[in-house]
């Protein structure tokens, strides 16, 4: 039987508390991971971070009060959200759920990989697309599924106004195998125009591990901090 994950706070002064309570829930949860795991860029990284490992009801209900929480505690207005496909789907869901019973109650949608030929059709499921659309995700690592989602927005009459995302890696994304100095949050923010806001940072993560031994990985905070320092996106 799954367990409800309990944290307690976890923060010095100047730290974000409610990004380093997420993020001691996501090493909690084992989402959150350490030792040598290559990303789609091809870099040996030395953390992973899998959303797909908040695998059950506790674990997911924790995981929308932390998205709702950041959301609540920003400027970001929206109208509806929106989750897509795979991972933003449970993420959006759980998102709208949190958010009604904090008594904002929204419209939610997401989209198929394969829009279907009988029944209503189509690719988007949920709620009609309208007025200014947050998209919800875990990562960002390309900006790759914000461009799709903003394109089925479009494509339905509404405005993709912004994103929400669990972690930032704070790192410079790759554009035809190459470096760029830019990470994808930044490539969003300033080229897409999208507002964006993540519950948490890699930068938390860096001062997480300043107080936290890692099982197992005495050196975890020197080796994240070597990454970033080689990866890390200017002014990220």
């Amino acid at each position: 039987m799954s367990e409800c994950v309990e944290i307690e706070s976890c923060t010095s002064p100047g730290q974000d508390s409610l990004a380093q309570d997420f993020v001691q829930f996501a090493v909690a949860s084992g989402v959150l991971r350490f030792g040598e795991f290559k990303t789609k860029a091809g870099r040996l990284s030395p953390y992973f971070f899998n959303a797909g490992l908040f695998d059950d009801g506790a674990k997911l209900g924790k995981l929308a009060q932390f998205y709702a929480q950041r959301l609540l505690g920003s400027d970001i207005e929206f109208d509806m959200i929106f989750g897509p496909a795979y991972k933003g789907i449970p993420l959006g869901a759980v998102l709208a759920v949190e958010l009604a019973r904090l008594g904002r109650n929204v419209p939610f949608a997401y989209n198929r990989k394969e829009a279907k030929d009988h029944g209503e059709g189509g690719s988007l499921v949920g709620a009609p697309l309208q007025g200014r659309v947050l998209i919800v995700d875990d990562v960002m690592s390309a900006g790759t599924a914000v461009r799709e989602s903003i394109a089925l927005i479009q494509q339905a009459g509404a405005t993709a106004h912004a994103v929400v995302i669990a972690l930032d890696r704070q790192e410079k994304a790759t554009e035809n195998g190459q470096d760029v100095e830019h990470s994808a949050v930044q490539y969003v923010q300033n080229q897409l125009g999208l507002q964006v806001c993540s519950v948490a940072k890699l930068k938390d993560l860096l001062q997480y591990l300043q107080h936290h031994r890692v099982p197992g990985l005495a050196d975890a905070h020197e080796r994240v901090a070597a990454y970033r320092a080689r990866y890390g996106a200017d002014g990220a």
